[in-house]
């Protein structure tokens, strides 16, 4: 095992992370050491590359860190009283962190923990690098034969999708039908865990040709072009007289969120998951569906990762990836900005 390796790092707030050479991680009791086969890009890596210091040090962040929250690779060296983890094993690491004695976390809904905050990637060492040390055992996952360069991507985007498909099909009758706004990362996993786990018809709806082609493949019955009021009339065309068990929208614009909640069934549900700041601009009480539900989250449980790690190990969803070297990467988030992708981005150290 080398000394060094290279790593993409923040070192100032409000500056451009920089790749930089780094000492390897010596793991200490209770500590897991992943050789990095792969880590996954996220809009959520721009906004930390913009944010302002009193905002990052407001989360108990501090520079500098390395970069990457979606991370999987192979079992490089374990510390003292770590059992269970051979060297070699193929695994990926959760992206939430979580203390594991909180309430939250001791029922199970490991994205409420309060320490959640600062984790791997955002405000300490994270995976855009040769090795990752983690230190809560509990979030390093085996993945037996899946490809960990596949697996990275599941820890974050697959296993946020996993969390808002599995608030929502609770709700959803056999034969009921959900709205997906948005195709984009999430919203081709979205659509697949849909396929894999209900027998709803799944309609989907973004702009862009090419991810309703893929929506289309990946399961859903219908794609359509936008949102507006063509859309709009298209959409309760085909729901006929009834109207959506669920809509997740991945986007989160005033427009989204009213064509949501336009076309919800009483006792229906909406998943906010898109962070674009929109609002719903009417009343609540007359403007959202009897007994309807309205919920929003941020990250995923542990559960989620594991369950969709499942799923592409069973071959039940695809996880398209574009990969980049790590002497790419750069490039590689200006191709995020971009916004064209049909795929993860993924970097392979």
């Amino acid at each position: 095992m080398p000394a060094t390796m290279p790593a993409y790092r923040l070192v100032a707030w409000e500056q451009a992370p920089q790749l930089a050479e780094t000492a390897v991680p010596v793991p200490a009791a209770g500590q897991i050491l992943i050789r990095v086969a792969a880590c996954g890009l996220c809009h959520s890596d721009l906004d930390m590359m913009a944010m302002p210091a009193a905002m990052g040090e407001g989360l108990g962040w501090s520079v500098p860190f390395t970069l990457g929250h979606e991370s999987a690779g192979w079992v490089e060296a374990v510390g003292p009283g770590v059992f269970g983890f051979d060297r070699e094993m193929a695994v990926a690491v959760s992206s939430p962190s979580s203390c594991g004695a909180c309430r939250w976390c001791r029922s199970g809904r490991d994205n409420a923990c309060p320490a959640g905050l600062v984790g791997r990637g955002y405000g300490r060492d994270g995976g855009l690098a040769g090795y990752l040390l983690v230190d809560d055992v509990r979030s390093v996952l085996p993945i037996g034969t899946l490809d960990p360069v596949l697996a990275a991507p599941l820890t974050d985007a697959g296993a946020t999708s996993h969390h808002a498909v599995a608030r929502v099909l609770p709700r959803l009758r056999p034969d009921g039908v959900v709205v997906v706004l948005g195709v984009g990362g999430l919203g081709a996993f979205v659509v697949q865990i849909l396929r894999a786990r209900s027998t709803a018809t799944v309609i989907a709806i973004d702009p862009d040709p090419v991810r309703r082609e893929l929506a289309l493949r990946f399961g859903a019955s219908h794609a359509l072009d936008g949102v507006g009021q063509e859309t709009s009339r298209e959409l309760r065309s085909l729901l006929g007289g009834d109207r959506a068990d669920a809509v997740i929208d991945l986007v989160g614009t005033d427009e989204t969120i009213a064509c949501a909640s336009s076309v919800l069934a009483a006792g229906g549900v909406l998943g906010l998951v898109g962070a674009a700041g929109g609002t719903l601009r009417r009343p609540w009480f007359s403007s959202l569906p009897r007994d309807g539900e309205v919920f929003t989250f941020q990250g995923s449980d542990l559960a989620d990762a594991a369950a969709v790690l499942a799923l592409a190990g069973q071959g039940a969803i695809e996880v398209p990836v574009v990969p980049y070297a790590l002497t790419q990467v750069a490039e590689a988030y200006d191709a995020l900005r971009g916004g064209s992708l049909t795929g993860r981005i993924v970097i392979v150290p």
